[in-house]
């Protein structure tokens, strides 16, 4: 029997299209599509996995992968019939270590989109707002 999850996220290839986000450094914004992967638990932190791809459909220049390699910390928070789980740790793109901080929404309603209400990594980037994602690719633990 497996370990019961009080507290986390599953998120499976949620797509998010034509989105304007910024790089740290760099004025204005950059469209591209993300695309967020997580499997994340508060009572298995150590085997807990997050990604987001990110492809610059402008240029193609600032595309890249962040890879999580250390989840510190995850809360549930019941927000109505919603369930919104805050990701916090640290993350790889290209070599490079940074924090990040994802916060993940599960609408119940089947009409609304589920969404990625923000996502920044430190210092790098930052999704610059909530990125509507299809219903049912995020799916939340612990807030039922």
């Amino acid at each position: 029997m497996g370990i019961l999850c009080t507290c986390g996220v599953l998120v499976n290839n949620a797509v998010s299209t034509n989105n304007n986000v910024k790089f740290e450094g760099q004025n204005g914004t950059t469209k591209g599509d993300l695309t967020y992967n997580a499997d994340v638990c508060v009572s298995t932190l150590e085997t807990s996995t997050l990604s987001l791809n990110f492809v610059d459909t402008e240029t193609g220049a600032n595309s890249f992968t962040f890879t999580a390699n250390s989840i510190t910390s995850v809360t549930c928070k019941q927000e109505g019939q919603n369930c919104v789980v805050t990701v916090d740790g640290t993350g790889l793109v290209n070599g490079e270590q940074f924090a990040f901080e994802a916060v993940f929404r599960d609408q119940v309603a089947s009409a609304a989109n589920d969404n990625v209400q923000s996502f920044v990594i430190t210092g790098f980037f930052d999704q610059n707002g909530a990125a509507p994602v299809p219903q049912g690719t995020i799916i939340a633990l612990g807030c039922q």
